[in-house]
């Protein structure tokens, strides 16, 4: 599976929503902030589901207004953040370590209705090995939300 998908519009949230919900055993996201709250909602649900989901995301971000990383928290969801004066700004997510989503796209509803921004997803093995060691790497070094 290769696809590439863009903004504004519903494009990129709609794929997005779609590739989370089908999730059958691992979540691992990596992106700079979440505030959409139809992504938190799917996340939440999944991980209510029995899905093993894991967060990294920037720590200043956290605490923006509308930031949902919190609300992940509180449902138990396990998450990690950097404490740098640099950011975190990946934006990728490993679906059962088959399926690797990247680009621009930030979680967030202005990404949706305002921004030019992209996503794509891949099942190309090199790729996913890539990014889930990427994750693991960051996983180890970063510290608990």
């Amino acid at each position: 599976m290769n696809k590439v998908f863009f903004s504004p519009g519903e494009d990129c949230r709609h794929a997005i929503l779609e590739q989370l919900n089908q999730s059958i055993s691992s979540l691992k996201i990596c992106v700079f902030t979440i505030s959409d709250d139809l992504i938190t909602d799917i996340i939440i649900a999944r991980h209510k589901f029995g899905i093993n989901v894991r967060i990294i995301t920037d720590n200043d971000k956290c605490y923006d207004e509308g930031s949902d990383i919190e609300k992940l928290h509180r449902c138990g969801i396990e998450i990690k953040v950097d404490k740098s004066p640099y950011h975190m700004h990946h934006k990728f997510a490993i679906i059962d370590n088959k399926i690797a989503l990247t680009g621009s796209y930030n979680w967030t509803r202005s990404a949706a209705l305002y921004n030019h921004e992209n996503v794509v997803f891949t099942s190309d093995k090199e790729i996913v090995k890539g990014f889930k060691g990427e994750f693991d790497k960051l996983w180890d070094q970063l510290d608990d939300y």
